[in-house]
């Protein structure tokens, strides 16, 4: 589809000339004579691109272009003038304009100003969709009490320069709170630095927290940066803090009071302007009984305590959490897109997922690339998932029913499920053991979609 692009101008000749090229380049052209009609056509036209004149009749080019972008603060607009000074391109530029041309027009100045601009709008069209995708990687999902909780406390937090510690098992989202609490906050524009605590070794952290000269070390062949400086003006998620060493605990304390880092091997103070916010799946209170982490520092750390819940305390996120998987993996991974069945959800929702969300997606990935057939199904997730909670519905999973029928089938469907594997699924053996004619318990295993795992 060709670019839209609105030509402003009170002088018929300018506006039949410059359509007349931009038509020939292949574009589709409106125009406007004045400045009201102009803001009219772009709230209803939405163009690409506008050129348009300074000086107009009544309302001028500059106002309409203050106007425009009041509205639409992504609209890209090109002045023109016949009586062009320098101040007026700064004032044009400080409104927002992101070019400025002078009459008598030259082609190949339009053409080259229009190509750049157009390129400009497609990089921020694709930086948009790939901030869309990243989001939507880092989405927290689910509609349940306990999810709400979080979502209402991250929108509370965020706004504020407050530290936050984030705890919670592993696999339960800790780095997706961490980074809706960067992208909520006034330093959302800034960097967003992670900086996983357990997985460097203890030689290695402190340089790579607060950086070192050239020489400082065998293998400090240049000076670099530490994760502090290239924070600065935004946020560095400190992920597994409990497993930082107290040496480095140390020196993690001073910048948090001092606010300046040293890098290894140097003097000189760098001041720093970041927001920490750390996490661990660790009791930290413990940890301080131990003698493994400073209590200082936990409580610089822990001005806003935010608990992420493990996904068995909320099992009716998991329809929710299935079907973001599997479009995330599908749609945006390339993967073959199949249908996971209702009763394959409900297998999924009983299982007590000791790795939280992370062990779903991985459960989901798996499901995708090793089902038979176009649809996912309750013998897919035994065969493929396993058994999480001994022999069918875990006691927590029955508990979450909400009404007295509802439990009662899923003890009896657990139940079944159980003697027929006993039975190694002789459903005439299984019938007698149960003292119940073989007719029902057929009617039964239609009812709850029992079926023999395979493998």
């Amino acid at each position: 589809m060709s670019k839209r692009i609105l030509v402003v101008d009170d002088e018929r000749g300018v506006r039949a000339a410059l359509g007349q090229l931009l038509e020939y380049e292949g574009y589709d052209v409106r125009t406007a004579e004045n400045a009201v009609d102009a803001i009219a056509e772009y709230n209803r036209w939405r163009p690409h691109l506008v050129f348009m004149d300074v000086k107009m009749a009544g309302i001028d080019g500059l106002e309409a272009l203050q106007k425009i972008r009041e509205h639409d603060a992504a609209a890209t607009i090109v002045m023109i003038s016949g009586h062009g000074t320098i101040q007026t391109a700064v004032e044009a530029t400080q409104r927002g304009a992101y070019d400025f041309l002078e009459k008598p027009l030259d082609t190949d100045r339009i053409l080259v100003t229009l190509r750049n601009a157009l390129q400009h709008l497609d990089l921020q069209e694709e930086n948009s969709r790939l901030r869309e995708t990243i989001e939507s990687r880092h989405e927290i999902v689910g509609k349940s009490y306990a999810i709400r909780g979080l979502i209402e406390k991250i929108e509370k937090v965020a706004p504020t320069p407050a530290r936050v510690l984030i705890t919670g098992e592993n696999g339960t989202g800790k780095e997706l709170v961490a980074r809706a609490l960067h992208r909520l906050s006034p330093r959302a524009k800034g960097p967003f630095i992670e900086v996983n605590c357990a997985a460097i070794p203890s030689e290695l952290i402190e340089s790579e927290l607060f950086g070192h000269l050239k020489g400082s070390f065998t293998g400090a062949i240049a000076d670099r940066a530490g994760k502090f400086e290239q924070a600065t003006g935004g946020t560095l998620f400190l992920d597994e803090i409990g497993d930082m060493s107290l040496a480095a605990q140390a020196k993690v304390l001073r910048v948090l009071e001092d606010g300046v880092v040293t890098r290894i091997g140097g003097g000189k103070t760098i001041a720093v302007d970041v927001r920490v916010i750390a996490a661990t799946n660790k009791k930290v209170e413990e940890e301080i009984l131990n003698g493994k982490f400073r209590e200082d520092l936990y409580y610089r750390l822990n001005v806003v305590p935010v608990t992420v819940p493990p996904l068995r305390d909320r099992r009716e996120d998991i329809p929710q959490l299935v079907a973001h998987f599997t479009n995330l993996l599908t749609q945006r991974e390339g993967m073959a897109p199949r249908q996971v069945l209702p009763e394959a959800v409900e297998r999924l929702s009983e299982y007590d997922w000791p790795g939280n969300v992370r062990e779903l997606r991985n459960s989901i990935e798996r499901l995708l690339i090793l089902s038979a057939g176009p649809r996912v199904g309750a013998a897919d997730i035994d065969r493929l998932v396993g058994r999480r909670s001994g022999e069918g519905a875990s006691i927590g999973s029955l508990l979450a029913c909400r009404t007295f029928e509802e439990f009662k089938d899923a003890a009896e469907r657990a139940f079944l499920l159980a003697k027929l594997r006993e039975m190694d699924w002789n459903v005439s053996e299984t019938a007698r053991t149960l003292d119940m004619p073989r007719s029902n318990l057929y009617k039964k295993i239609e009812r709850y979609s029992l079926a023999r795992e395979n493998g």
